[in-house]
Order: structure tokens, then sequence, then C-alpha cells
């Protein structure tokens, strides 16, 4: 029943992470891309008041995770979200789908872990999803309301800072520091450095004339794709293997593009499709035969 309760919980993980984007297009109507980050994550550490607690860090790990915490918030989520604001919600989810394979390349690179014949042909297939989709889209339209070469690629250029993040946190981790330490101090040092970079860029955010839709979305994003599915991800990565939860990392490239189309109103080329589905396909690759370590991406 444990193991049944864990697998459950990463798939609301995943189905939550898949819902990121979305909220964050809505957010972007009426808030530039700065503000809306910031408030994300401000939500965000509201929701995980109650579960901080003073960590037992040495000078040393604070550098690393102060380093870690400036790549992978600041930096990350403000060129991930400049990138939607350039995009369509369902091209950004499909390139999201490359994570697996940048961090199976990150590892191989990096970390000495090997990379058999199935994961040369997983990363030789996303490579190829990812030409598919960003050549295959109505590129360059129009008030941005269509996909855009630049958004596509900055998503993925996200993803690659995503990836220092990723490798400094497994680092900390595998000298013996909480999981949950690791990741709370992580956002909340990341929160605290992307609100400096915001507000002295643009300002305070604004409190009045927002609507309710928006405030909305703000919230969701803040409390439920970020506090909720980490803490969601952490309890159940302690219950069920690595290899076989990893797969759930899936859900939010392929939940993502589907919001857009349904309810967003995107659309998808047949070589779009064809690429989300050699992305999607190479991650379940990586990820069910055990090279990479996805609980390490997210605690």
């Amino acid at each position: 029943m444990t193991r049944v309760l864990g697998y459950g919980a990463c798939a609301l993980a995943g189905c939550l992470w898949g819902t990121g984007f979305y909220f964050g297009k809505i957010a972007l109507t009426e808030l530039p891309v700065g503000h809306m980050v910031l408030y994300r994550f401000l939500f965000a550490c509201v929701g995980l008041l109650p579960v901080v607690r003073w960590p037992r860090f040495t000078r040393r790990a604070w550098a690393w995770l102060l380093t870690a915490s400036f790549v992978g918030i600041p930096v990350q989520f403000l060129v991930q979200f400049y990138g939607l604001s350039m995009t369509t919600v369902s091209h950004a989810s499909l390139m999201v789908g490359t994570m697996p394979v940048i961090l199976a390349v990150g590892a191989w690179l990096f970390a000495g872990e090997k990379l058999d014949w199935k994961g040369w042909l997983a990363l030789a297939g996303s490579t190829t999803g990812v030409a598919l989709i960003v050549l295959g889209g109505r590129h360059g339209a129009a008030g941005g309301k269509g996909p855009s070469l630049a958004g596509d690629l900055l998503v993925v250029l996200a993803m690659v800072f995503a990836l220092g993040w990723i490798l400094v946190n497994q680092k900390l981790m595998r000298e013996g520091h909480s999981p949950l330490s690791v990741t709370v101090w992580g956002l909340l040092t990341g929160t605290a450095m992307l609100a400096v970079w915001v507000v002295w860029r643009q300002g305070m955010p604004p409190v009045h004339g927002l609507s309710g839709q928006v405030w909305f979305a703000l919230a969701a994003s803040g409390l439920a794709c970020t506090a909720a599915t980490t803490l969601l991800w952490n309890w159940g990565m302690h219950r069920v293997p690595a290899s076989r939860a990893g797969v759930f990392l899936n859900i939010e490239p392929a939940l993502g593009s589907i919001l857009g189309v349904e309810l967003l109103g995107d659309r998808l080329g047949p070589g779009a499709w064809l690429g989300g589905a050699l992305i999607i396909t190479a991650a379940v690759v990586l990820t069910m035969t055990g090279h990479v370590e996805p609980d390490s991406v997210l605690e």
C-alpha cells in the first residue's frame, strides 16, 4: 500500500507540473515575466513555511547551495518564462520533455555515468524531435500568439541551466545533506535573489489592478506547481524505485501540450506532433532503463 501511495504522489506531482505553463500563460496576460515569476515563488515560499527547519550546512555547502539557487531560480525561470512569453504553451511544454535527455548527457559528461546504445538513440531521437517542433511551427507569428523559434530555444536553454541546479543539488545530497533542507533552502534563497533582481529591474510588482483569474493562476503556480509538487515528489521518491517513478516526469510535457491545445487554442502541425512523440519516447526510454536517477532532479 505504501508503494502504491508513493506512485500516486509522483503521478500527482507530474500532473501538477504539467499545468505550470498553462497558469503562467494566464498570468502573463497582465504581468511582465519578472513579476509573474516572482509572485510564483513568493506563493511557493509561503506554501513551504510549515516545513522550514534551520539547516546544518557548512560554509562550503552554503556556497554551493547559493550558487545552485542563483542558476536554478532567477536564471533558469526568467529564461524559461521569457521563452514562454514568446511561444505557445504546447511548444514550451514539449521542450521541457528534453530534460531527461539533457540530464543524461550531463550525468555522462560530469558525473561519469555511462550511456548505452539506448541512451544515445534516445538522445538522437529527442534532438530530432526538438528540430521538428522548432522548425515546423508558424514561427514569428504576430503578437506572439504563435510559436516562435527564439521562444522554443529559450525554453531548451532553461533546461540546460536546470541541469546545473540539479547536479549541484545532487552533490550536496550525496554529501549527506537532507533532500528536504536542500530543496526548501534552495527555493528560499533563490527567491530572495530573484526578488532583488526583479525589483531592481522592474520595480515592485503590482498588488492592485490584477484580475481574480490572474491571482488564482499565480497562487496555483506557486502553491500547487512548485511547493506541493516538491513535497509530493520527495515523499513519493522515498517509497518507490527512482528508475520507475522517473517516468512520471514525462506527464508534464504531455499534459502541458494537451492543455495548450484544448484550453488555449494552440495548434500543433504534423511535425510538432511527431517531434513531441519522439521527445517523450526518448524520455521514457531514459527514465525506464535507469541510467539517470531522476529523483535528484527535484529533491
